[in-house]
């Protein structure tokens, strides 16, 4: 029986203490933009503080106090208002392109992008169909069509962009809600099987797709070119050692490694904390989905239960798919480490799915 209750505590203090080692390591990296010309440290700790913790907290706050339910039924303008938004960004003058993609959107001196709510708004929208069709989420009419419109359309405008990144985490939340919902296998490996021909083709069409997975296969190829990126984040984890330079001590973020407080933030925290701290990182976000999941099993419908399920496999999947990439398990990606990388829109929506997430542990079942 669904009753009122307090927030998940232990899933409240794994947050707190993300947010906490993700400013401490955030700050350490940008002390390395101060040797860099063009970018000052104050304004990326503005943008960080002032839009990602401080906003960020305040929704966190008040999706943690209103019902989840209540929203349910305006997912679809939800949905439609964040691929609005996205879509703006491709318009001359509203939109701001910076390293060849349209990302952003710039308002008063501020920019933000939204693929974030977009991401949210996907995953919103689909449990609230999934839930809606639980007893036929088993057949392509119930199950994969959905998935195809929904979590496809969001896919074509990020495409446009380009953020395939964006795609492959939007894909990734909508097939792991399919599958909790009780979708078939057979038909997501079908779904998996065009995805891969899909990824083929763009591999083809786009140059700078086929040059990281070349770079990926051939690590140690050009070395000063593509694969400088790999080669420095690898130098800077080895250099770490057992325990690390120490806080603050980090010599690549200073000239070497190209996104130290973005893309190779992991690095910066392996080389000054260590394995022992870079572990320890990796065990707060396992540890972060492995209660996020509980909370999704407990929760008293099943639209809390898939929106619980998409949100954690988002922030989980974003941060260590960030994490492999810095170790080159993975293709170099421009996924952030949720809670711990520059980017206050990012923060600030992330705070705001676990503000969702807070709410749904509230009504958890016994």
């Amino acid at each position: 029986m669904e009753k009122q209750r307090g927030v998940d505590t232990p899933f409240l203090l794994i947050v707190c203490a993300l947010i906490i080692c993700g400013l401490l390591v955030f700050t350490s990296a940008g002390l390395g933009l101060l040797a860099r010309d063009g970018v000052t440290f104050t304004s990326v700790a503005i943008s960080q503080l002032l839009l990602g913790l401080v906003c960020g907290s305040i929704a966190m706050y008040v999706l943690s106090r209103i019902d989840y339910k209540w929203w349910r039924p305006y997912t679809p303008y939800f949905f439609a208002f964040a691929m609005l938004l996205t879509l703006a960004t491709l318009i001359p003058g509203i939109g701001l392109e910076l390293k060849g993609a349209s990302r952003w959107i710039v308002i008063g001196g501020f920019s933000f992008q939204p693929i974030e709510l977009l991401k949210l708004a996907t995953i919103a929208f689909l449990a609230a169909i999934y839930a809606a069709k639980v007893k036929t989420v088993g057949t392509w009419q119930g199950g994969i069509l959905p998935l195809v419109l929904i979590a496809g359309s969001a896919s074509l405008i990020l495409i446009l962009q380009p953020d395939t990144d964006g795609v492959a985490m939007i894909v990734l939340s909508a097939v792991a809600m399919l599958f909790a919902a009780g979708g078939r296998v057979s038909h997501m490996l079908i779904l998996a099987l065009v995805g891969v021909l899909v990824l083929g083709a763009l591999v083809y069409e786009r140059p700078y797709l086929a040059s990281r997975f070349d770079t990926f296969i051939n690590q140690s190829h050009d070395p000063k070119g593509a694969g400088w990126q790999v080669q420095q984040s690898l130098i800077a984890v080895g250099s770490g050692g057992l325990i690390g330079r120490g806080f603050g001590q980090s010599l690549e973020k200073y000239s070497y490694l190209p996104e130290p407080i973005g893309d190779s933030i992991f690095a910066v925290a392996a080389e000054e904390f260590g394995f022992i701290g870079s572990v320890a990182l990796v065990l707060l976000f396992a540890t972060f989905g492995i209660l996020g999941f509980r909370i999704a099993a407990r929760a008293p419908d099943p639209f809390g239960a898939l929106l619980a399920v998409g949100l954690v496999v988002l922030i989980v999947g974003q941060s260590f798919l960030n994490m492999a990439s810095a170790v080159a398990l993975v293709p170099v990606s421009g996924l952030p480490l949720i809670f711990v990388s520059h980017g206050g829109t990012a923060f600030a929506i992330a705070l705001a799915e676990v503000g969702v997430l807070l709410n749904i542990s509230r009504r958890m079942k016994s």
